[in-house]
């Protein structure tokens, strides 16, 4: 097997038993990126000559006996943090020669754990999609399927996972784009809960909303990589001072007598009948594992599309006004004055869905419309969390579907954008909520795509989320299916 086919914990204990060497992983993945990424297309920039540079100095740590949490393991990153000499565009012409004079806390602590960085990876422009179709540098393609989208925003660290370009991988997640791309590509993804993981470096779409999550290839590997990104940075006002405990002692739990809540709003018509039979077999095998379903309720359900696109426009829009043309990123050369400036710098800088929703929230946050929209819609949101705080009263977690289809076709849905937003609709409420939630993969539809299954769980339980996803992945024995799966269909030829 090749190593870039391996997970972290495997890849550990082979650094560690001396059967291989941080320079021999890299070099396995640098050989599946040349044989893949022009077919993929996960990456906007590769970072090969820093990587080789951070390799060595893991082998030489290693040496020494200093193996840290990640010593040796290639990451790929989201192309929203920050990374110190390197370009951050968000997928976007307005950012593409954005060079930041700093690192995000992620990419520190990464940094520190000994992890190395293959690159910046695809994204829909400014997390603004659900297909990675919206990228100013292109679309990318779902490493099962190349003819369809591989989920979004964080399209580009799905893929690179999925694909093994990669060993794990960080994306963001302001409406389920971190979930909705691991659903899709069939990898596991994980939002934590808000402040749960800094977001000092994260370029912001919508600040009450985002929050910094891993891609991974299986659940304990989701476990390694929240030991190093979670916890309270002084630096970033919304991070919460908790103790994080250990993710790793979840892991072998099991699941005797968890409660798991099935809620009747998510078990609707319009969902892909495999899906819902897929979601529905996971469920039966939760219960085998000794978990116990209760029915429940999460009446605001129903609100959550028209909140979120109210809400995340508005902040939206607030953020990006600093993108003008004056300090960084592109600059357009048309303006005949200040006020033209600006006004071609944004016109051409930014894509359609980018200045759709800065319309809208501009909008919704005038005078005259502030209290009949945006006011409103914080008003439905503290509902929505209202709801999860009393089913969590019922039930330890909450079981979803996390998209209601599979991936689809590449250009299918670019000029519905309401059934776009959609297929966002099983994962916005979290954000609305800020709890954590993890997708896992539960089977595959007759196509042979993937499909997610979601858990839900209260504020800073991430452990239980991964206690319940490891029970599932190893009675469901999903690890070695997705393994079969993957041989058999992402061979590329």
């Amino acid at each position: 097997m090749e190593l870039y086919s391996l997970t972290i914990h495997e890849l550990q204990d082979k650094l560690r038993a001396g059967e291989v060497t941080a320079a021999d992983i890299l070099a396995s993945v640098y050989q599946r990126i040349d044989q893949v990424e022009d077919k993929v297309h996960a990456y906007i920039t590769l970072m090969k000559e820093s990587a080789q540079a951070q390799a060595a100095a893991a082998d030489a740590a290693i040496r020494n006996g200093d193996i840290k949490a990640l010593t040796g393991i290639p990451i790929a990153l989201k192309d929203i943090y920050c990374v110190q000499g390197f370009t951050t565009t968000c997928g976007s012409r307005i950012l593409h020669n954005f060079v930041p004079p700093y690192d995000a806390t992620v990419v520190e602590k990464l940094r520190a754990a000994g992890a190395i960085f293959t690159g910046k990876t695809n994204m829909d422009e400014f997390a603004m999609g659900s297909s990675t179709e919206t990228s100013y540098f292109g679309v990318t393609c779902n490493p099962w399927d190349l003819t369809r989208i591989p989920g979004g925003s964080s399209g580009g660290s799905a893929a690179a996972v999925a694909a093994d370009e990669c060993i794990a991988a960080l994306g963001s997640d302001t409406g389920g784009s971190i979930r909705q791309p691991a659903a899709l590509c069939g990898v596991v993804g994980l939002k934590p809960t808000y402040g749960r993981v800094s977001r000092f470096g994260l370029v912001a779409f919508a600040s009450s909303l985002d929050q910094i999550g891993p891609f991974t290839k299986d659940v304990e590997d989701c476990a390694i990589l929240m030991n190093v990104i979670a916890g309270y940075d002084p630096r970033e006002s919304t991070s919460v001072n908790l103790e994080v405990p250990d993710y790793r002692s979840f892991l072998s739990r099991g699941i005797k007598g968890l409660r798991i809540g099935i809620p009747k709003e998510y078990f609707i018509e319009g969902i892909d009948p495999e899906i819902l039979a897929s979601v529905q077999q996971a469920v039966a095998v939760l219960e085998t594992a000794g978990a116990k379903c209760v029915d429940i309720s999460l009446p605001h359900t129903e609100y959550c599309l028209a909140v979120y696109y109210i809400v995340a426009p508005a902040e939206a829009s607030s953020n990006l006004a600093r993108y003008d043309g004056v300090k960084y990123g592109f600059r357009s050369p048309e303006g005949r004055d200040l006020l033209d400036m600006y006004k071609q710098s944004r016109s051409t800088g930014f894509g359609d869905e980018v200045k759709r929703r800065i319309i809208i929230g501009t909008y919704v946050l005038s005078s005259g419309y502030y209290d009949a929209y945006y006011k409103k819609a914080s008003q439905v949101r503290a509902l929505i969390r209202r709801d999860f705080d009393e089913a969590f009263q019922e039930c330890d977690i909450i079981v979803t579907p996390t998209s209601p289809t599979a991936a689809f076709r590449i250009g299918e849905k670019t000029d519905d954008p309401m059934q776009m937003y959609l297929s966002d609709i099983f994962t916005i409420s979290a954000n609305m909520a800020g709890i954590p939630g993890i997708s896992i993969p539960c089977g595959f539809t007759g196509d042979g795509l993937p499909i997610g299954l979601q858990f839900l769980a209260g504020h800073f339980q991430e452990g239980t989320l991964i206690q319940a996803a490891a029970a599932y992945e190893k009675t469901a024995g999903m690890g070695a299916l997705i393994a079969r799966q993957k041989q058999a269909k992402i061979n590329f030829s």
